[in-house]
């Protein structure tokens, strides 16, 4: 083989490995969020961090190391399972860094961790509030993953290409719209009905203000695209292939995060913590601070189609 038919061959290698690394990484992260965003939202664990010990914290840590290394064992968040005892371990320390780091992000975008925060409450929240994303990320293979009657329909699909193309370009796409908007609703729903009447949302709105809001939305979006068209979670593919009205991965991700803002203002108003006359500025505080939480719950119900 030429030489240069070889080093092209190792850059192709190269780039596939870092590729598929970022996929894997954004996949255990998009667990993460999917199963840790709730506990952002409670109060409690937010003063169990504050409070806790350093012994609590080092118990807390190993405890999780333990259940996230035998999650690990079994599936694990990476593509390619390792099946490995190193592999393992490997896999148990990067899940770990990524819950960590996930849940940092969301503590210092809800001001619960700033530069005037102690570094041992800082430290307790990290922690505590880490667990679930950390299980999250070892858990995130297991997610929505395809079903078997799926799995069936892709492979016929992939023997009659014309059958494929016209289940991913039907000539009535409205429905196809409707339905992402209508799972999109009922899992923004879910996610919002269990925190819109809670301290929380109320709490936060004090909190953030200004540029933490617009970091808010970005997250918000940034999640929820993640979620749905790049954790390579079910039917990602076939879901980039859609054609609906508003359904390439841009505008549906935008669309899905407005359905999300309207189901919390109307959590939000049913359960009374905003009303007609509360000043516009505080309740679209609220909106937002809800919103993200439900936008997540939204991603979910649309992966879950």
């Amino acid at each position: 083989m030429p030489p240069h038919r070889r080093r092209s061959d190792r850059r192709f290698y190269r780039r596939s490995a870092v590729q598929e690394e970022i996929n894997d990484l954004i996949r255990g992260m998009s667990g993460g969020f999917l199963f840790g965003i709730p506990l952002i939202y409670t109060m409690e664990v937010w003063w169990i961090g504050s409070s806790v010990n350093p012994a609590i914290m080092l118990i807390t840590i190993a405890v999780t190391l333990v259940v996230v290394f035998a999650l690990n064992l079994t599936e694990g968040f990476r593509k390619s399972r390792g099946s490995t005892f190193r592999q393992a371990i490997d896999d148990t320390v990067d899940a770990i860094a990524i819950g960590m780091l996930s849940a940092t992000l969301m503590l210092v975008l809800l001001r619960e961790v700033t530069w005037d925060t102690q570094l041992r409450e800082t430290l307790g929240k990290i922690i505590f509030e880490g667990v679930p994303f950390a299980l999250g990320v070892a858990l995130s293979s297991q997610f929505l993953r395809p079903s078997a009657q799926r799995t069936a329909v892709d492979d016929d699909d992939s023997q009659n290409p014309s059958q494929a193309l016209q289940r991913f370009f039907p000539e009535n796409n409205l429905n196809e719209t409707l339905a992402d908007i209508g799972a999109a609703l009922v899992g923004s729903l879910i996610v919002a009905f269990s925190i819109a009447p809670t301290e929380e949302v109320p709490k936060l709105v004090g909190a953030v203000h200004g540029p933490w809001l617009v970091g808010m939305v970005l997250v918000s979006v940034v999640i929820s695209y993640m979620i749905v068209f790049q954790a390579n979670f079910a039917g990602q593919n076939e879901r980039q292939m859609q054609s609906g009205l508003f359904q390439s991965p841009l505008s549906e991700t935008i669309v899905a995060y407005l359905v999300s803002l309207g189901t919390a203002a109307l959590m939000l108003l049913f359960f009374q913590t905003i009303s007609w006359h509360t000043p516009w500025d505080v309740a679209f505080r609220h909106v937002l601070i809800l919103g993200l939480p439900a936008s997540i719950g939204g991603a979910a119900g649309r992966l879950a189609l």
